[in-house]
């Protein structure tokens, strides 16, 4: 469902300028999730704040951060208040977790079905997270699976995100 207005535990979901949002944008659209303008994903926090994945780690920063951007704001339409403050509560563990650039060699490993033993565990033993897996961690964190189908959250992307939440 989509929000015109961002409420505590919606998802951003926004572009990257440059190389490196090209890249996750060609990317994307290999791993079969279409060929849209959105390479990032945050999660809103109350107080103005927003929590995101970043190179440096994820950190809390001011949701007016991205004023100047074209944002949609997304969340399951099943949403209740109680819901938004078990996912803000989830996030708040999140800061400083590295970011994951192994990640992105899972999910193309996964969508060309590429068996790499033990590349999944690896991954997901080391802490670092996408800014698509940290936003869906969150929401099975606080007790919702935002994808029915069992997968990982080191697979989702921002335009799956996008795909579920917003189509």
């Amino acid at each position: 469902m989509i929000h015109s207005e961002p409420q505590p535990g919606d998802i951003g979901l926004t572009q990257i300028p440059g190389t490196a949002g090209r890249l996750i944008r060609i990317g994307q659209w290999l791993n079969g999730n279409g060929f849209a303008d959105y390479q990032h994903a945050f999660l809103v926090l109350p107080d103005g704040k927003l929590l995101e994945a970043e190179p440096g780690g994820a950190r809390i920063r001011p949701l007016d951060s991205y004023a100047d951007s074209d944002v949609l704001y997304v969340g399951p339409p099943e949403y209740s208040p109680q819901h938004r403050a078990d996912v803000c509560a989830a996030a708040s563990k999140y800061v400083g977790v590295p970011y994951s650039f192994l990640d992105y060699l899972a999910i193309a490993t996964h969508r060309i079905h590429l068996n790499v033993p033990g590349l999944r565990r690896y991954v997901a033993a080391t802490g670092h997270m996408i800014c698509s897996q940290l936003v869906d961690q969150c929401y099975q964190d606080a007790g919702m699976h935002l994808f029915d189908d069992g997968r990982w959250p080191g697979y989702v992307t921002p335009l799956a995100l996008h795909q579920l939440l917003a189509d």
